[in-house]
Order: structure tokens, then C-alpha cells, then sequence
């Protein structure tokens, strides 16, 4: 089996920002760079590229980009990457294809030509092969560009923030593309966002950055329950279930989506039976109960195991961490109600969800 990636990077800028980060990333699926404008995510992907010198080591599936060490330095040229930047960066002049043809006759990969009849196809964008750049919508610009760096055949693709000049509509066009992308790609992907949607949808495994150093790292659901170091992907914190579609029931038009051996009971708006979904429980959203109370509209009670809890250093209330049927989810309440119902790890509760989020289908 190829051994996971890494980087260890130190950096020091005359503007004052400083980059100390070591993580390593598994050798498929996708990573996500999270955190605020300026926590240095961009700068770790130029770094992993050789576009920014920092000192360390970079290092993916095994082969040595960097190793100050040893004295190891591939110029970014020598890096079999594809790099997809916030706009698309397409010659204007060049059709969609001779765009993508153009990266193809730079490739050192035999199979470039192969790669690229695939790309286009795993992208869906045959029909726009003849249009220019600027016959192309936003979306589709992007997909194209996405389509020229995987053609390339490379060992990492990375992504810096792709979506972020797109509007709504255009956005929700290329996401499924993207999860499409993760699930054939049998490589590497960094990809760099500060939005709760994007994670929640692409991650496989999240790295949380903060002021140039790594917050918290790890597989996605793991960082998210984490409750020793709470991380928050949107406006709080809680835990992120994937599951697909049991059963429709059509009476009420709900859905019973299986995470594992867990079921909830979900919205059924445009689901049908066997799609796949993930879903977010927010912590702020479970009401904490000694019992399953009688008489309650909340149609999602969850019975489970405090695993872990804690204070939150703000003063602001305490996150239990609960094994539920083998999912662990996370909820938020008061000091005074952790000390009032004397719950400790071991405690049985009875989590009551007012609200699951879905973030696609």
C-alpha cells in the first residue's frame, strides 16, 4: 500500500506572517484546507506546488518533492500536480479542447491522451469541446480547467479555492462534478475553502488552520466531534453523518435515511429511496433528556452514551460527545444543566434533534 502524504513546512514573510505546520493526508480522496481569510491555506498549497519556498518537507505517496534535509528541491515543473486556481485561467484565443490539449502536449504522461478523453467524459463537458472561454459559463469555464489539470495525469490535484468566484447557481452546477471527481480520482487532492458547504459535501479529511498553524487535523467526522478542541464549519459546532435513503414515507413526505445503524427521519423533498446524502446534527440543536419524553413533536430521539465532555473555554456552555448506535454526535447545553442532570461520561441521555441539515443528494 503507498504511504500517505506529508508536509512539514516553516515559513517567515517580511509582512510578519509566520507558517509552522506539519500534517500528513491520506493518498486518495480529498483534503480540505479549512479556515478564515489569511490562516495560511493558500500558502500551503504554493508551498506543496514549489511556487513558495518554505523550509521542511513535502512529501506525496512516497516520493520526495522537498527535503531541505538532504538538500531535495523539484522545481514546480518537475511536480506532476494539477493546480486549479480561483478563475480558470483558460487561453481565450483556444477552444475548451485545445485548451485542455495544450496541457496534454506538456505532459510527461503517456497516458495523457487517454486521461484526457476521460476527463472530459467524468466531467461531462463533450458538448462544449468547440466553444471558446468566453461561451462558457462560469461553471462550465471551470470544469473545464478542472478537466485540463486531471488530463495531465498528475499524482495530486489541488484545488485553491475553485468555487469562490462563482455565484450560487453556478456553484451548485459544479459541486456534484467535484464529488464525482473524489469518487474516481484514485489520488490525492488538497483543496483550499472557507466554506461550511464545500467541506461538508467534499471532505474526506479536514485540516483546520488558524493564524499559520494547524488547529486540528484528522478524518472529517473525528475532527468535527472532537470536543477537546471544538471546531466550528459554519455557525457552530456538531457532527456530520452520511448515510443514503432507507425508506420514503409518503404519507408524511419523510425520509428514513441509515448512517450505519442509526436512522433519521429527514425532509423527503426530491428524495427517492437509495440516494445518498450527508447530513449535519448542529450541537446547538439537540435538546439533552435523562429520558425519552412522552408527548414531544420531535420526531428524531436518539438514545445513546456520553463518551466525553468538557467546558468550553469561552465560558459559553459544555459539548458532551455521545455514542449513539455507533455514530457520535455532539450537543451543546448549559453548565447549570450538565451540573443539574449529573451528567458524567457513562451517563445514558436521550438526544432529541430539532433539526438535521442536508447538504446533497
Amino acid at each position: 500500500m503507498t504511504e500517505n502524504c506529508s508536509a512539514s513546512l516553516l515559513l517567515k514573510r517580511a509582512d510578519g506572517f509566520e507558517l509552522d505546520c506539519s500534517f500528513s493526508f491520506p493518498n486518495k480522496g480529498i483534503t480540505v484546507l479549512f479556515g478564515e481569510s489569511g490562516s495560511g491555506k493558500t500558502t500551503v498549497l504554493r508551498c506543496v506546488a514549489g511556487l513558495e519556498r518554505a523550509l521542511g518537507q513535502v512529501r506525496i505517496s512516497g516520493q520526495l518533492w522537498q527535503d531541505d534535509a538532504c538538500t531535495i528541491f523539484l522545481p514546480t515543473w518537475d511536480r506532476p500536480l494539477g493546480y486549479v486556481f480561483q478563475e480558470a485561467s483558460l487561453f481565450p484565443h483556444l477552444t475548451a479542447k485545445q485548451n485542455i490539449e495544450f496541457a496534454v502536449r506538456r505532459s510527461k504522461s503517456e497516458n495523457a491522451r487517454r486521461r484526457m478523453d476521460e476527463a472530459i467524459d467524468l466531467l461531462g463537458i463533450g458538448h462544449l469541446m468547440n466553444r471558446r472561454p468566453a461561451e462558457l459559463s462560469g461553471g462550465e469555464r471551470q470544469r473545464a480547467a478542472i478537466a485540463r489539470a486531471v488530463a495531465t495525469e498528475p499524482a495530486i490535484m489541488l484545488f485553491d479555492e475553485p468555487l469562490a468566484a462563482l455565484d450560487f447557481k453556478r456553484k451548485n452546477e459544479i459541486l456534484p462534478w467535484l464529488e464525482r471527481l473524489r469518487e474516481s480520482l484514485n489520488i490525492p487532492m488538497l483543496y483550499v475553502t472557507h466554506s461550511a458547504e464545500e467541506v461538508m459535501r467534499l471532505a474526506d479529511h479536514l485540516v483546520v488552520m488558524e493564524q499559520g498553524k494547524i488547529k486540528s487535523s484528522g478524518e472529517l467526522q473525528s475532527v468535527l466531534t472532537n470536543i477537546d478542541i471544538p471546531v466550528k464549519v459554519g455557525e457552530d459546532s456538531g457532527a456530520l453523518l452520511r448515510g443514503a435513503v432507507d425508506s420514503i414515507d409518503e404519507q408524511w413526505n419523510l425520509a428514513a435515511v441509515r448512517s450505519g445503524d442509526l436512522m433519521l427521519w429527514v425532509s423527503a423533498d426530491g428524495l427517492k429511496v437509495g440516494d445518498k446524502i450527508s447530513m449535519t446534527i448542529p450541537a446547538k440543536d439537540i435538546v439533552v433528556s435523562l429520558e425519552n419524553p412522552a408527548h414531544l413533536s420531535v420526531q428524531n430521539r436518539l438514545k445513546g452514551t456520553v463518551s466525553a465532555l468538557t467546558d468550553l473555554a469561552d465560558g459559553s456552555g459544555a459539548l458532551i460527545q455521545v455514542l449513539c448506535s455507533g455514530q457520535t454526535i455532539v450537543a451543546k447545553l448549559t453548565r447549570k444543566a450538565l451540573q443539574d442532570l449529573s451528567i458524567r461520561k457513562g451517563s445514558e441521555v436521550w438526544l432529541l434533534v430539532k433539526s438535521v441539515a442536508l447538504h446533497h443528494v
